[in-house]
């Protein structure tokens, strides 16, 4: 999530202590809330983001202030920290809402039906994921932003791997995966510059350090992918040239409209913020909309002809609304659609429940709780990176939030660290290594249901093919529990 005065804002954020709230009371709302959303799943399926999670959400909120109360803790410092948390999400919410305008200008400019259409001809089943996991790498290591990178190339893989006959939880988990590896180790993402700054560490070391567990985790991941693409079968292949045929049937496919993502793609290198580079995409994808594709432009405007009325209809219809552009094959009637702004409020919503819940554990002082007991558990060094990574996982899932994952154990644990003598690398990349990445297996996450929304592929689907995201917490553990390239204080060098 790249925001950055949220990023800057938590990590000043002062975490509250309770010493009157028993570790018991501080776990009960969580459990209640795995209970009541676990039951919710199976009673909704898939259909439980449309709404009832959001409500679920609401009621642990409730569950948690409940033991608030009984802790004597006033109802204003609960909401005070809600307030914070929803404020907090401000920047993740505007990219939400640019992103949907993103996918529907780059839909009826064609640039999304481009992408789809020469990937076609390069990419094939047998190296389609293990190219996704390169591809996306390499974007989200030039942004610094898996966001980004899932917006963009990231929808166009989903398309393509949909028409290849892939398994969209497959083209998903290869997405996120390559997307948060260059994440990991962009020296212009938030979360890998937020690590250091909370263990005590330095950047460019806390990078170097951090390729010790990284690399060996994504090379796992890619050989996963490669034995994958050799042996699932699909149904897609037979059917390409038709597929063909069909998009350039439809769209009027040219280079010149992959213009519009490199722009993009150069602004947030040039570290413009994320918001205005993608109001730029968004703004030159409706520009080569008219340009590229007016018949489709005046039909989604309500004309037959394009003119003033109808292109600037057609273009904030694309960006605010729903919009289908037709297609005689069957296989393309779902990819050439877009939801526009719309298609981003259940999303919203679900942040918004997420960050209320995540709030309330704040103000009673729970988050704290839940970390202290664990790190008194750490009587070993692999005990206190065990703890750490089991914090990391527990914020992710209770505060919702990746930057609380990495700000509050980094917080609590640097003194630790430091009294073991152990550099500050250690803890830094542990951060990395289970705070930012496993925030996307988790659907009511920021991440999570970012990421799911813009992919369209619900986080139940992809979290068993998202191999890095999940292999990285246990990678850094293995290393840990080995002893493998633990680094040591300088002081304690020298004695």
């Amino acid at each position: 999530m790249e925001a950055k005065k949220a990023n800057k804002h938590r990590e000043n954020e002062k975490i509250i202590e309770n010493t009157e709230l028993s570790i018991w009371e501080a776990l009960l709302p969580v459990f209640i809330l795995v209970a009541m959303l676990a039951y919710n799943v199976f009673v909704f399926g898939d259909d439980a983001l449309g709404g009832s999670n959001q409500f679920i959400l609401l009621l642990g909120g409730a569950v948690a202030a409940i033991v608030g109360f009984v802790n004597k803790v006033s109802y204003k410092q609960m909401m005070a920290e809600v307030a914070e948390n929803v404020k907090s999400t401000t920047g993740a919410i505007l990219i939400l809402l640019m992103v949907g305008a993103l996918s529907g200008t780059w839909l009826i400019s064609g640039i999304i039906p481009s992408m789809i259409y020469y990937g076609l001809q390069i990419l094939n089943p047998t190296i389609f994921l293990a190219a996704c996991v390169i591809i996306c790498a390499v974007i989200s290591i030039a942004t610094g932003s898996s966001w980004t990178t899932s917006a963009t190339v990231g929808i166009a893989l989903i398309g393509i791997g949909d028409a290849l006959g892939m398994s969209l939880g497959m083209t998903a988990g290869a997405v996120l995966s390559g997307a948060y590896f260059g994440d990991k180790l962009s020296p212009l993402s938030d979360t890998t510059n937020l690590a250091p700054a909370m263990a005590g560490g330095e950047l460019f070391s806390h990078i170097k350090y951090m390729t010790i567990t990284t690399v060996p985790t994504i090379l796992i991941t890619l050989l996963v992918f490669i034995i994958l693409g050799f042996t699932i079968e699909t149904n897609g292949t037979a059917d390409t040239d038709a597929i063909l045929a069909s998009i350039d049937k439809s769209f009027n496919i040219t280079g010149w409209l992959f213009l519009v993502p490199v722009v993009v793609i150069f602004l947030i290198v040039k570290k413009a913020p994320p918001l205005l580079a993608l109001l730029i995409g968004t703004l030159l994808g409706g520009v080569f909309a008219i340009i590229f594709q007016p018949n489709i432009v005046a039909e989604i405007g309500g004309s037959t002809n394009l003119t003033l009325e109808s292109a600037y209809k057609g273009i904030l219809n694309a960006i605010t609304v729903k919009t289908t552009v037709a297609s005689e094959n069957a296989t393309l009637s779902e990819l050439f659609s877009a939801k526009g702004m719309t298609g981003m409020l259940g999303t919203i919503w679900l942040i918004i429940c997420a960050m209320v819940f995540g709030g309330v554990m704040d103000g009673i002082g729970a988050l704290s709780r839940i970390t202290k007991s664990l790190l008194s558990m750490a009587k070993t060094t692999f005990g206190l990176f065990l703890t750490t990574v089991g914090s990391c996982l527990a914020l992710n899932f209770t505060a919702s939030d990746q930057y609380l994952a990495i700000v509050v154990p980094g917080k609590m644990f640097s003194k630790a660290y430091k009294d073991r003598g152990l550099a500050p690398e250690n803890l830094s990349r542990t951060l990395e290594d289970s705070g930012t990445v496993t925030s996307v297996l988790i659907p009511w996450n920021t991440c999570g249901a970012y990421h799911s929304s813009v992919l369209g592929v619900s986080v139940l689907d992809y979290m068993w093919y998202a191999i890095f995201n999940y292999l990285s917490p246990i990678m850094t553990l293995i290393f840990a529990g080995f002893g493998i390239k633990i680094k040591q204080l300088a002081t304690r060098n020298a004695n």
